[in-house]
């Protein structure tokens, strides 16, 4: 299962598979090389070519020069996605960003998508627990007209009840579609929801099915007014583009929407875990499926923390590619799995997990899997890591990242992504410079000190029967 370990959910009138996460680097050696070559200029140039401000309003903008090709991409994210929902109404943010497509006080349901596609552009949204996040990539020309759109959604969003009973319906069959028919999305949501019992990340992204069936148009306006505010957003725009012209764009599309007060955010945090978590997942599927959650602690500090780094690096030396430990290991060598994945991600506003996940081989169970799984973990706490293999781990990653920012849309997202969880874009090269400094003695202390039973969740999927195999989702929920 690739690093399930950040949850999104993209609007489906649009999206790709995928299309919005980084994909885990599949490129040969050779390449990954040829990208370390690059570093030195690559590291440093997102930062040295993005300029910051901030309007009187409170929004927060950055603009990311890149002159390549003469494209723009345009980005609004509001700190709010469903870490900050309250019980008994999850899955609003979610239900809140398809809102965002209908009615303005000036445009017509869909007239939005109607107009950047006229534009020759490309469109989308995506809810995560941190963030709500709006994007459109338009020639350059079209920047102004792009900008005026969505500060025309940001101040008046017309919240009809008609269309939003007809938009939750669509967000409950993408709920059936994405979780409740997805065997391993559903170990996934059980999972979340043991390993934590205060902090609301052990609530889905997409909200549990009562929620949305009692939900009404005045939660969904609710939400939009307490978090839809320029002083709550972050505004990117990267690409072919001068700064000055995208600040006086900005000021004039986005300057006179008034800032306003923001909820008050209280501490939620998560009690100490007392002992090992185990639940099964009765569900239709084929195959058994194991899925772990040790708690472990995020990025909070850039400089002064060094677990996350290390954890990230563990993750990698597990499962970066298809050399990675578990895949040699565990599904190549041993035949315990047919598949096998670790995934950890050290940026958040909440609680996070280090997961192990896999599919147990033919003639084996979902136990032999776990101690094979923990097994490798075991032997890197006890036995470390060499040189040769760190640095060849953390040449592919860093690679990765970089090779990430060869697009101006990737630029954006990177810098959106940490700006929108506590940290600053000019964060993003002392990152990658922590992570290839992190040492075999910190991966293997890493490995010592947070994978006990006390900080362990367990998830087996018992399958199931399967009907109607081959099913198909329905028209309209198609990526």
């Amino acid at each position: 299962m690739p690093r399930p370990a950040r949850q999104f959910f993209v609007s489906l009138r649009f999206a790709r598979p995928g299309a919005l996460r980084a994909p885990r680097s599949a490129r040969t050696w050779l390449q990954a090389l040829l990208l370390a070559l690059a570093l030195p200029w690559a590291v440093g140039a997102a930062s040295a070519q993005t300029t910051e401000r901030t309007l009187a309003n409170g929004m927060k903008m950055l603009v990311i020069e890149d002159h390549r090709a003469p494209t723009v991409a345009h980005m609004v994210w509001y700190r709010a996605g469903s870490y900050d929902e309250a019980s008994g109404r999850t899955g609003v943010a979610h239900v809140l960003e398809h809102l965002m497509f209908k009615a303005t006080r000036t445009l017509a349901p869909g007239e939005f998508s109607r107009r950047v596609a006229a534009m020759g552009g490309r469109e989308n949204a995506f809810t995560s627990r941190d963030y709500t996040g709006y994007f459109q990539q338009v020639h350059r020309s079209r920047l102004g007209e792009v900008m005026a759109l969505e500060a025309d959604r940001m101040a008046n969003l017309v919240l009809d009840a008609d269309e939003f009973a007809r938009e939750v319906k669509v967000v409950m069959e993408e709920r059936r579609w994405r979780t409740e028919d997805r065997a391993t999305a559903l170990v996934y949501e059980q999972l979340m929801a043991a390993a934590f019992v205060a902090s609301p990340v052990r609530t889905p992204v997409v909200g549990w099915m009562n929620d949305l069936q009692s939900m009404t148009v005045d939660d969904a306006r609710d939400w939009y007014e307490r978090w839809y505010a320029p002083n709550n957003a972050l505004l990117v725009v990267a690409g072919d583009v001068a700064p000055d012209e995208a600040f006086a764009l900005a000021e004039r599309t986005y300057g006179g929407i008034p800032a306003r007060a923001l909820p008050a955010r209280k501490p939620q945090e998560e009690p100490p875990q007392r002992g090992v978590r185990r639940l099964w997942v009765k569900a239709p599927a084929e195959n058994p499926y194991l899925l772990m959650g040790f708690r472990v602690p995020s990025l909070s500090d850039v400089e002064r923390d060094s677990d996350p780094y290390a954890l990230e690096v563990l993750a990698a030396v597990l499962d970066l590619d298809e050399n990675g430990r578990l895949t040699r290991s565990v599904v190549r060598e041993s035949r315990v799995a047919n598949q096998a994945g670790a995934g950890y991600d050290m940026f958040s506003r909440g609680p996070v997990l280090f997961l192990l996940s896999g599919t147990p081989a033919a003639g084996q169970d979902a136990a032999a899997l776990e101690r094979a799984l923990l097994a490798q973990v075991r032997r890197i706490a006890e036995e470390g890591v060499s040189e040769e293999e760190l640095r060849r781990v953390k040449t592919q990653y860093v690679a990765s990242r970089v090779y990430q920012r060869d697009s101006v849309f990737g630029q954006a997202m990177e810098a959106a992504g940490l700006e929108s969880v506590g940290f600053s874009h000019r964060d993003a090269d002392r990152v990658l410079e922590r992570i290839r400094a992190v040492s075999p003695a910190q991966v293997r202390e890493a490995a010592r000190r947070w994978f006990g039973e006390d900080a362990l969740t367990v998830v087996t999927l018992l399958p199931q029967p399967v009907e109607n195999a081959g099913a198909r989702p329905p028209a309209g929920l198609r990526h």
